[in-house]
């Protein structure tokens, strides 16, 4: 009964996103848990047979194992303290989960992972990164990890992407043709459009929709407030950096442009 009483809990709009994209019937680690929330839905809705809810600090650790506990889960929810992966053993998951931290973290949680062996025996990673979504996807290209789908959510005037990765013996193919920009039909340097493909995203791209083109209005906006305070300085720097802001802001404005009338 409690159990089932953990499956009726809803999840919110982005953790329900990031359990869409957990294969059914992997065994999940979370890492940075979020009390511990995602791995009890996983596991009460049958979704998941087992999973591990990571935490480092030690408030959410105790939050984290009071719920398991008041849903009777801790037979199939491991609620383990420490940094990163190094709450898992090599081998004892098919997914890794990281949400709802910045890019460059992920990144480096992946990295010290992957160092200590505990990605081995892991097929899927399901990604949600706050900010910097273009490190996350630069680290997954960098160590052969093939990214197979994104979406982006949008909750509390927040939007966030999910990126989900395999592991397979043919990514670096898979990726080649991912990351080439010749199907966006701009005349700009491949090297450009590349890190345009990292940082707006290569299935986003491919299929824009409006939570794509809302997210991206969001950020055009918060790159014009950026621009104005730049603005107001006269140094060498300032004038740099406003350059390379133009253009960055110029790229983004001709792509969803593009896009749009592609699908208009």
């Amino acid at each position: 009964m409690k159990a089932a009483a953990a499956a009726r809990r809803a999840l919110s709009a982005r953790l329900s996103a990031v359990a869409e994209l957990v294969p059914p019937g992997a065994r999940v680690a979370d890492i940075g848990s979020d009390h511990a929330l995602l791995p009890a839905w996983l596991v009460s809705t049958g979704k998941s047979p087992f999973a591990v809810a990571g935490e480092v600090r030690d408030g959410p650790l105790r939050q984290s194992m009071a719920r398991i506990e008041a849903d009777g889960l801790a037979d199939v929810v491991a609620v383990r303290k420490g940094d990163g992966l190094a709450v898992i053993a090599p081998g004892e998951v098919d997914c890794v989960v990281i949400a709802g931290m910045g890019g460059a973290l992920i990144a480096s949680i992946l990295d010290a992972g992957e160092a200590a062996g505990k990605l081995r025996g892991v097929r899927t990673l399901v990604l949600q990164p706050n900010v910097g979504e273009d490190l996350v996807r630069r680290w997954l290209l960098e160590h052969g990890w093939h990214l197979a789908s994104e979406r982006i959510v949008e909750e509390d005037g927040r939007w966030y992407e999910m990126l989900e990765a395999r592991r397979l013996k043919d990514a670096d193919r898979l990726n080649a043709a991912l990351y080439d920009p010749s199907f966006l039909g701009l005349e700009h340097p491949p090297e450009r459009l590349r890190a345009l493909l990292l940082r707006m995203g290569p299935w986003l791209l491919r299929q824009p929709d409006e939570r794509f083109f809302g997210k991206w209005r969001s950020e055009l906006d918060k790159m014009e407030t950026i621009r104005r305070q730049i603005e107001r300085s006269d140094s060498p720097e300032a004038a740099r950096k406003l350059r390379e802001l133009g253009e960055e802001i110029a790229l983004i404005g001709e792509v969803m442009a593009c896009l749009q009338a592609g699908i208009s």
